[in-house]
C-alpha cells in the first residue's frame, strides 16, 4: 500500500533524511519513532507529497507521489501535528468544505455524519471550531482525514496536549481505523505505540536503525531474549543446570526473595524456546520455579537503548574514531 524506497532528503550539507526504505502493508498500523531531530517529520512530510525529496521514490498504492501527485495524494488522509482548522467556522461547515475541497465523490450529508459518528463530534457539528476543547478540535481533524475514505491514514502526533481520557479515545479510535486502513503513526508516547501500533520503525539521525513488531523490537534489537525466574534452591546448582541448555548465552542471580529462593535472568537466543528445558532441568535439581516470565525489555528500554546506541556511533564518527 505505502512503498518508500531510498528517500533522502538534503537541506544544503545536511542530509535530514538518508536513503531509508520500509513497505507498509494494507490494513498495517506502523508505528514511527525518533528523538527530536531524528527525521520523522520530515519523512512523513515526503510520504504525503507535501515535502518533495532529494532522491528516491514514495508510492501510494501503486502511484508515485511527485509523478502522480493527484492520484497519490487523493489516497491519502494526513492529519499534521496542529490540525489544520479554520477556526471561525462550524464543525459541519468545515467539514463540507472540506468535503468539496476534497472533491470527494460520495454522498455529502450521508459521508458527513458517518464521519462525524466515527470520531464522536455529532454534538459539536453545529459549534464554531475556536469554541471547542483541544480534544475535540484533535477530532475535528481526525474527522478531516477521513473524508473520502483514503485507504492510507498519516497522523503525525496526533496525542500531544490530550489529557488520558481523551489520549485512549485517540488510541481506541487509530485501532479501529487499522481495520480499513492503512496508518502510519508518528509519536514520542511510546505506551501509545506500543497498545497501538502493530510494527515500529526507529528513525535516528535520518536513518531506519530498528524496523519489528511491536512485540519482537527488544528482541530484534538486542539478538537475544530473556527470560525472568524466581527459583527455590542453590544459586550455583540453579545457575549451573541452567547454563548448561544448549540455546542460553547468560544467566545472571538477581535479588534474593526469602525462603532459598532468589530471582534470575537468562538470557538465549532468539530462534528458541528453552522454557520447558528449563522447568526439566530445575525439577532434576529439586530446584521449585515459583515464577517464570518473560524478562525482554520494554519499547521504552528497546528506543532509549538503541537510540542512544546510535548516538554514541555518529558522535564517535565526527570525532574520527573508528
Amino acid at each position: 500500500m505505502v512503498e518508500v524506497t531510498h528517500l533522502t532528503k538534503c537541506y544544503g550539507d545536511i542530509k535530514a533524511v538518508d536513503d531509508i526504505s520500509f513497505t507498509v502493508e494494507s490494513g498495517e498500523i506502523l508505528g514511527f519513532l525518533g528523538p527530536n531531530g531524528a527525521g520523522k517529520s520530515t519523512t512523513m512530510n515526503m510520504i504525503t507529497g507535501y515535502l518533495s525529496s532529494t532522491s528516491g521514490t514514495v508510492t501510494i498504492d501503486g502511484h508515485e507521489i511527485l509523478e502522480e501527485p493527484k492520484l497519490a495524494k487523493s489516497k491519502i488522509g494526513y492529519l499534521p501535528e496542529i490540525p489544520p482548522l479554520y477556526i471561525d467556522m462550524t464543525v459541519r461547515k468545515y467539514l463540507e468544505f472540506m468535503f468539496d475541497l476534497k472533491k470527494v465523490r460520495l454522498p455529502k450529508d450521508e459521508h458527513i455524519k458517518e464521519v462525524m459518528k466515527l470520531v464522536r463530534i455529532e454534538q459539536q457539528s453545529e459549534r464554531v471550531i475556536k469554541h471547542l476543547s483541544k480534544g475535540y478540535r484533535q477530532r475535528v481533524g481526525f474527522a478531516q482525514a477521513l473524508l473520502g475514505n483514503p485507504p492510507v491514514i498519516i497522523l503525525d502526533e496526533p496525542t500531544v496536549g490530550l489529557d488520558p481520557n481523551q489520549i485512549i479515545e485517540i488510541r481506541n479510535l487509530i485501532k479501529s481505523l487499522g481495520k480499513k486502513h492503512t496508518v502510519i503513526f508518528s509519536s514520542h508516547v511510546l505506551s501509545e505505540v506500543s497498545a497501538t501500533c502493530d510494527r515500529v520503525i526507529v528513525i535516528s539521525n535520518g536513518k531506519i536503525i530498528a524496523d519489528a513488531k511491536t512485540s519482537e523490537l527488544s528482541v530484534v534489537s538486542s539478538g537475544k531474549q530473556k527470560l525472568s525466574l524466581i527459583v527455590e534452591g542453590t544459586p550455583s546448582t540453579v545457575t549451573d543446570a541452567i547454563s548448561k541448555i544448549p540455546a542460553v548465552i547468560k544467566v545472571s542471580k538477581g535479588q534474593d526473595m526469602g525462603e532459598n529462593s532468589a530471582k534470575y535472568m537468562v538470557e538465549y537466543q532468539t530462534d528458541t524456546d528453552i522454557r520447558r528445558e528449563v522447568f526439566y532441568a530445575m525439577a532434576r535439581n529439586n530446584c521449585a520455579i515459583l515464577e517464570m516470565q518473560s524478562g525482554n525489555e520494554t519499547l521504552e528500554d528497546a528506543f532509549l537503548r538503541i537510540t542512544n546506541a546510535d548516538q554514541t556511533k555518529n558522535k564517535k564518527k565526527v570525532r574520527g574514531v573508528n
